[in-house]
């Protein structure tokens, strides 16, 4: 395995075996989850809601603009400058690794797969079955036309099931590619896709550096000390995608989600130009409801410069 002690610029995270969150609370362990399951009180939230209207995005997108469009949880198409970058990609009816069990989608998602442009780059945050979905992965693969990302130690689950080509990055290590750079960043988090593998893998958010600017997707994240780091290291984004779901009960969710509260305080530490909402209205993976992040965050963040958009809602940026 390479040298993981130190990520170029980024605090130590990997102590020769497992990665783990520097100066920060980890994951909860085993009897958490077994005390969160016995006390939780989950919000009723409806079983599927029938509100999406699938949009169709542009094939390319070119000049200045930015283009987002939600697509659903923490799956975002970003075309600027003639790319098209994909986030976290799931279009699987459960976030789990069997058919029949496991987090059940809530929402349709706002663009049929098969109306997805040619995609340049897959960004993967973590292993977490709601953020690497190896089927819509395998169908993405197909096109034969995407660069894969993933966090260090990540890649070789993609190549076993002959998705690529994939890189791995480190916190603080970079990837240039046509029109666009992409950058590893801190995230506080874990990774697990088994009973045995546990934080054997990285988890990560990232900065697309491009000539009209910088866009940041921070994966899935705690509130932390890593957004004025990334702020100090790379300066204001012009768009940061920022998680707001999955976050109570707050004892337990914490060290690894953030909050709508917490979100708006690292838009402004970021100091981003504007930041939209990931990560929510989906699938229910806590306690808190369905929509319960948005409607929090709607009586709380500024309206023009934090959105919350639905799934198949786009936003345009000059």
């Amino acid at each position: 395995m390479p040298d993981r002690s130190n990520g170029p610029g980024f605090p130590k995270h990997f102590d020769g075996r497992r990665f783990y969150n520097p100066d920060a609370r980890q994951a909860p362990g085993l009897l958490d989850v077994i005390q969160w399951k016995l006390t939780s009180r989950p919000e009723p939230s409806p079983s599927f809601i029938a509100d999406v209207d699938p949009s169709a995005p542009p094939s390319r997108v070119n000049g200045n603009a930015l283009r987002v469009t939600l697509v659903n949880h923490s799956t975002v198409l970003l075309q600027e400058g003639g790319s098209n970058i994909l986030t976290d990609p799931i279009w699987s009816e459960r976030a789990s690794p069997l058919s029949w069990i496991g987090p059940r989608r809530r929402r349709k998602p706002g663009v049929q797969i098969e109306d997805l442009p040619r995609i340049d780059a897959v960004l993967i945050s973590h292993n977490h079955y709601d953020h690497l979905d190896l089927p819509t992965l395998g169908q993405l693969a197909t096109r034969k036309a995407s660069t894969f990302i993933v966090p260090a130690c990540g890649a070789r689950l993609l190549r076993s099931n002959n998705i690529g080509p994939v890189h791995e990055l480190d916190w603080g290590e970079s990837l240039s590619l046509p029109n666009f750079s992409v950058h590893s960043v801190p995230a506080l988090h874990f990774s697990a896709r088994g009973v045995l593998d546990r934080n054997k893998a990285l988890w990560c958010g990232y900065l697309i550096e491009s000539p009209e600017g910088l866009v940041y997707f921070a994966g899935d994240t705690a509130f932390g000390p890593h957004f004025a780091q990334i702020r100090e290291k790379f300066g204001p984004p012009r768009l940061a995608l920022l998680p707001v779901g999955a976050y109570e009960p707050r004892w337990f969710m914490s060290p690894v989600h953030m909050g709508p509260d917490q979100a708006v305080r690292a838009h402004e530490i970021l100091a981003a130009k504007t930041s939209i909402a990931i990560h929510h209205g989906t699938f229910q993976l806590a306690d808190d409801g369905l929509d319960k992040a948005k409607k929090e965050l709607l009586a709380i963040a500024p309206q023009d410069s934090f959105l919350v958009l639905n799934n198949g809602q786009f936003a345009e940026f000059p």
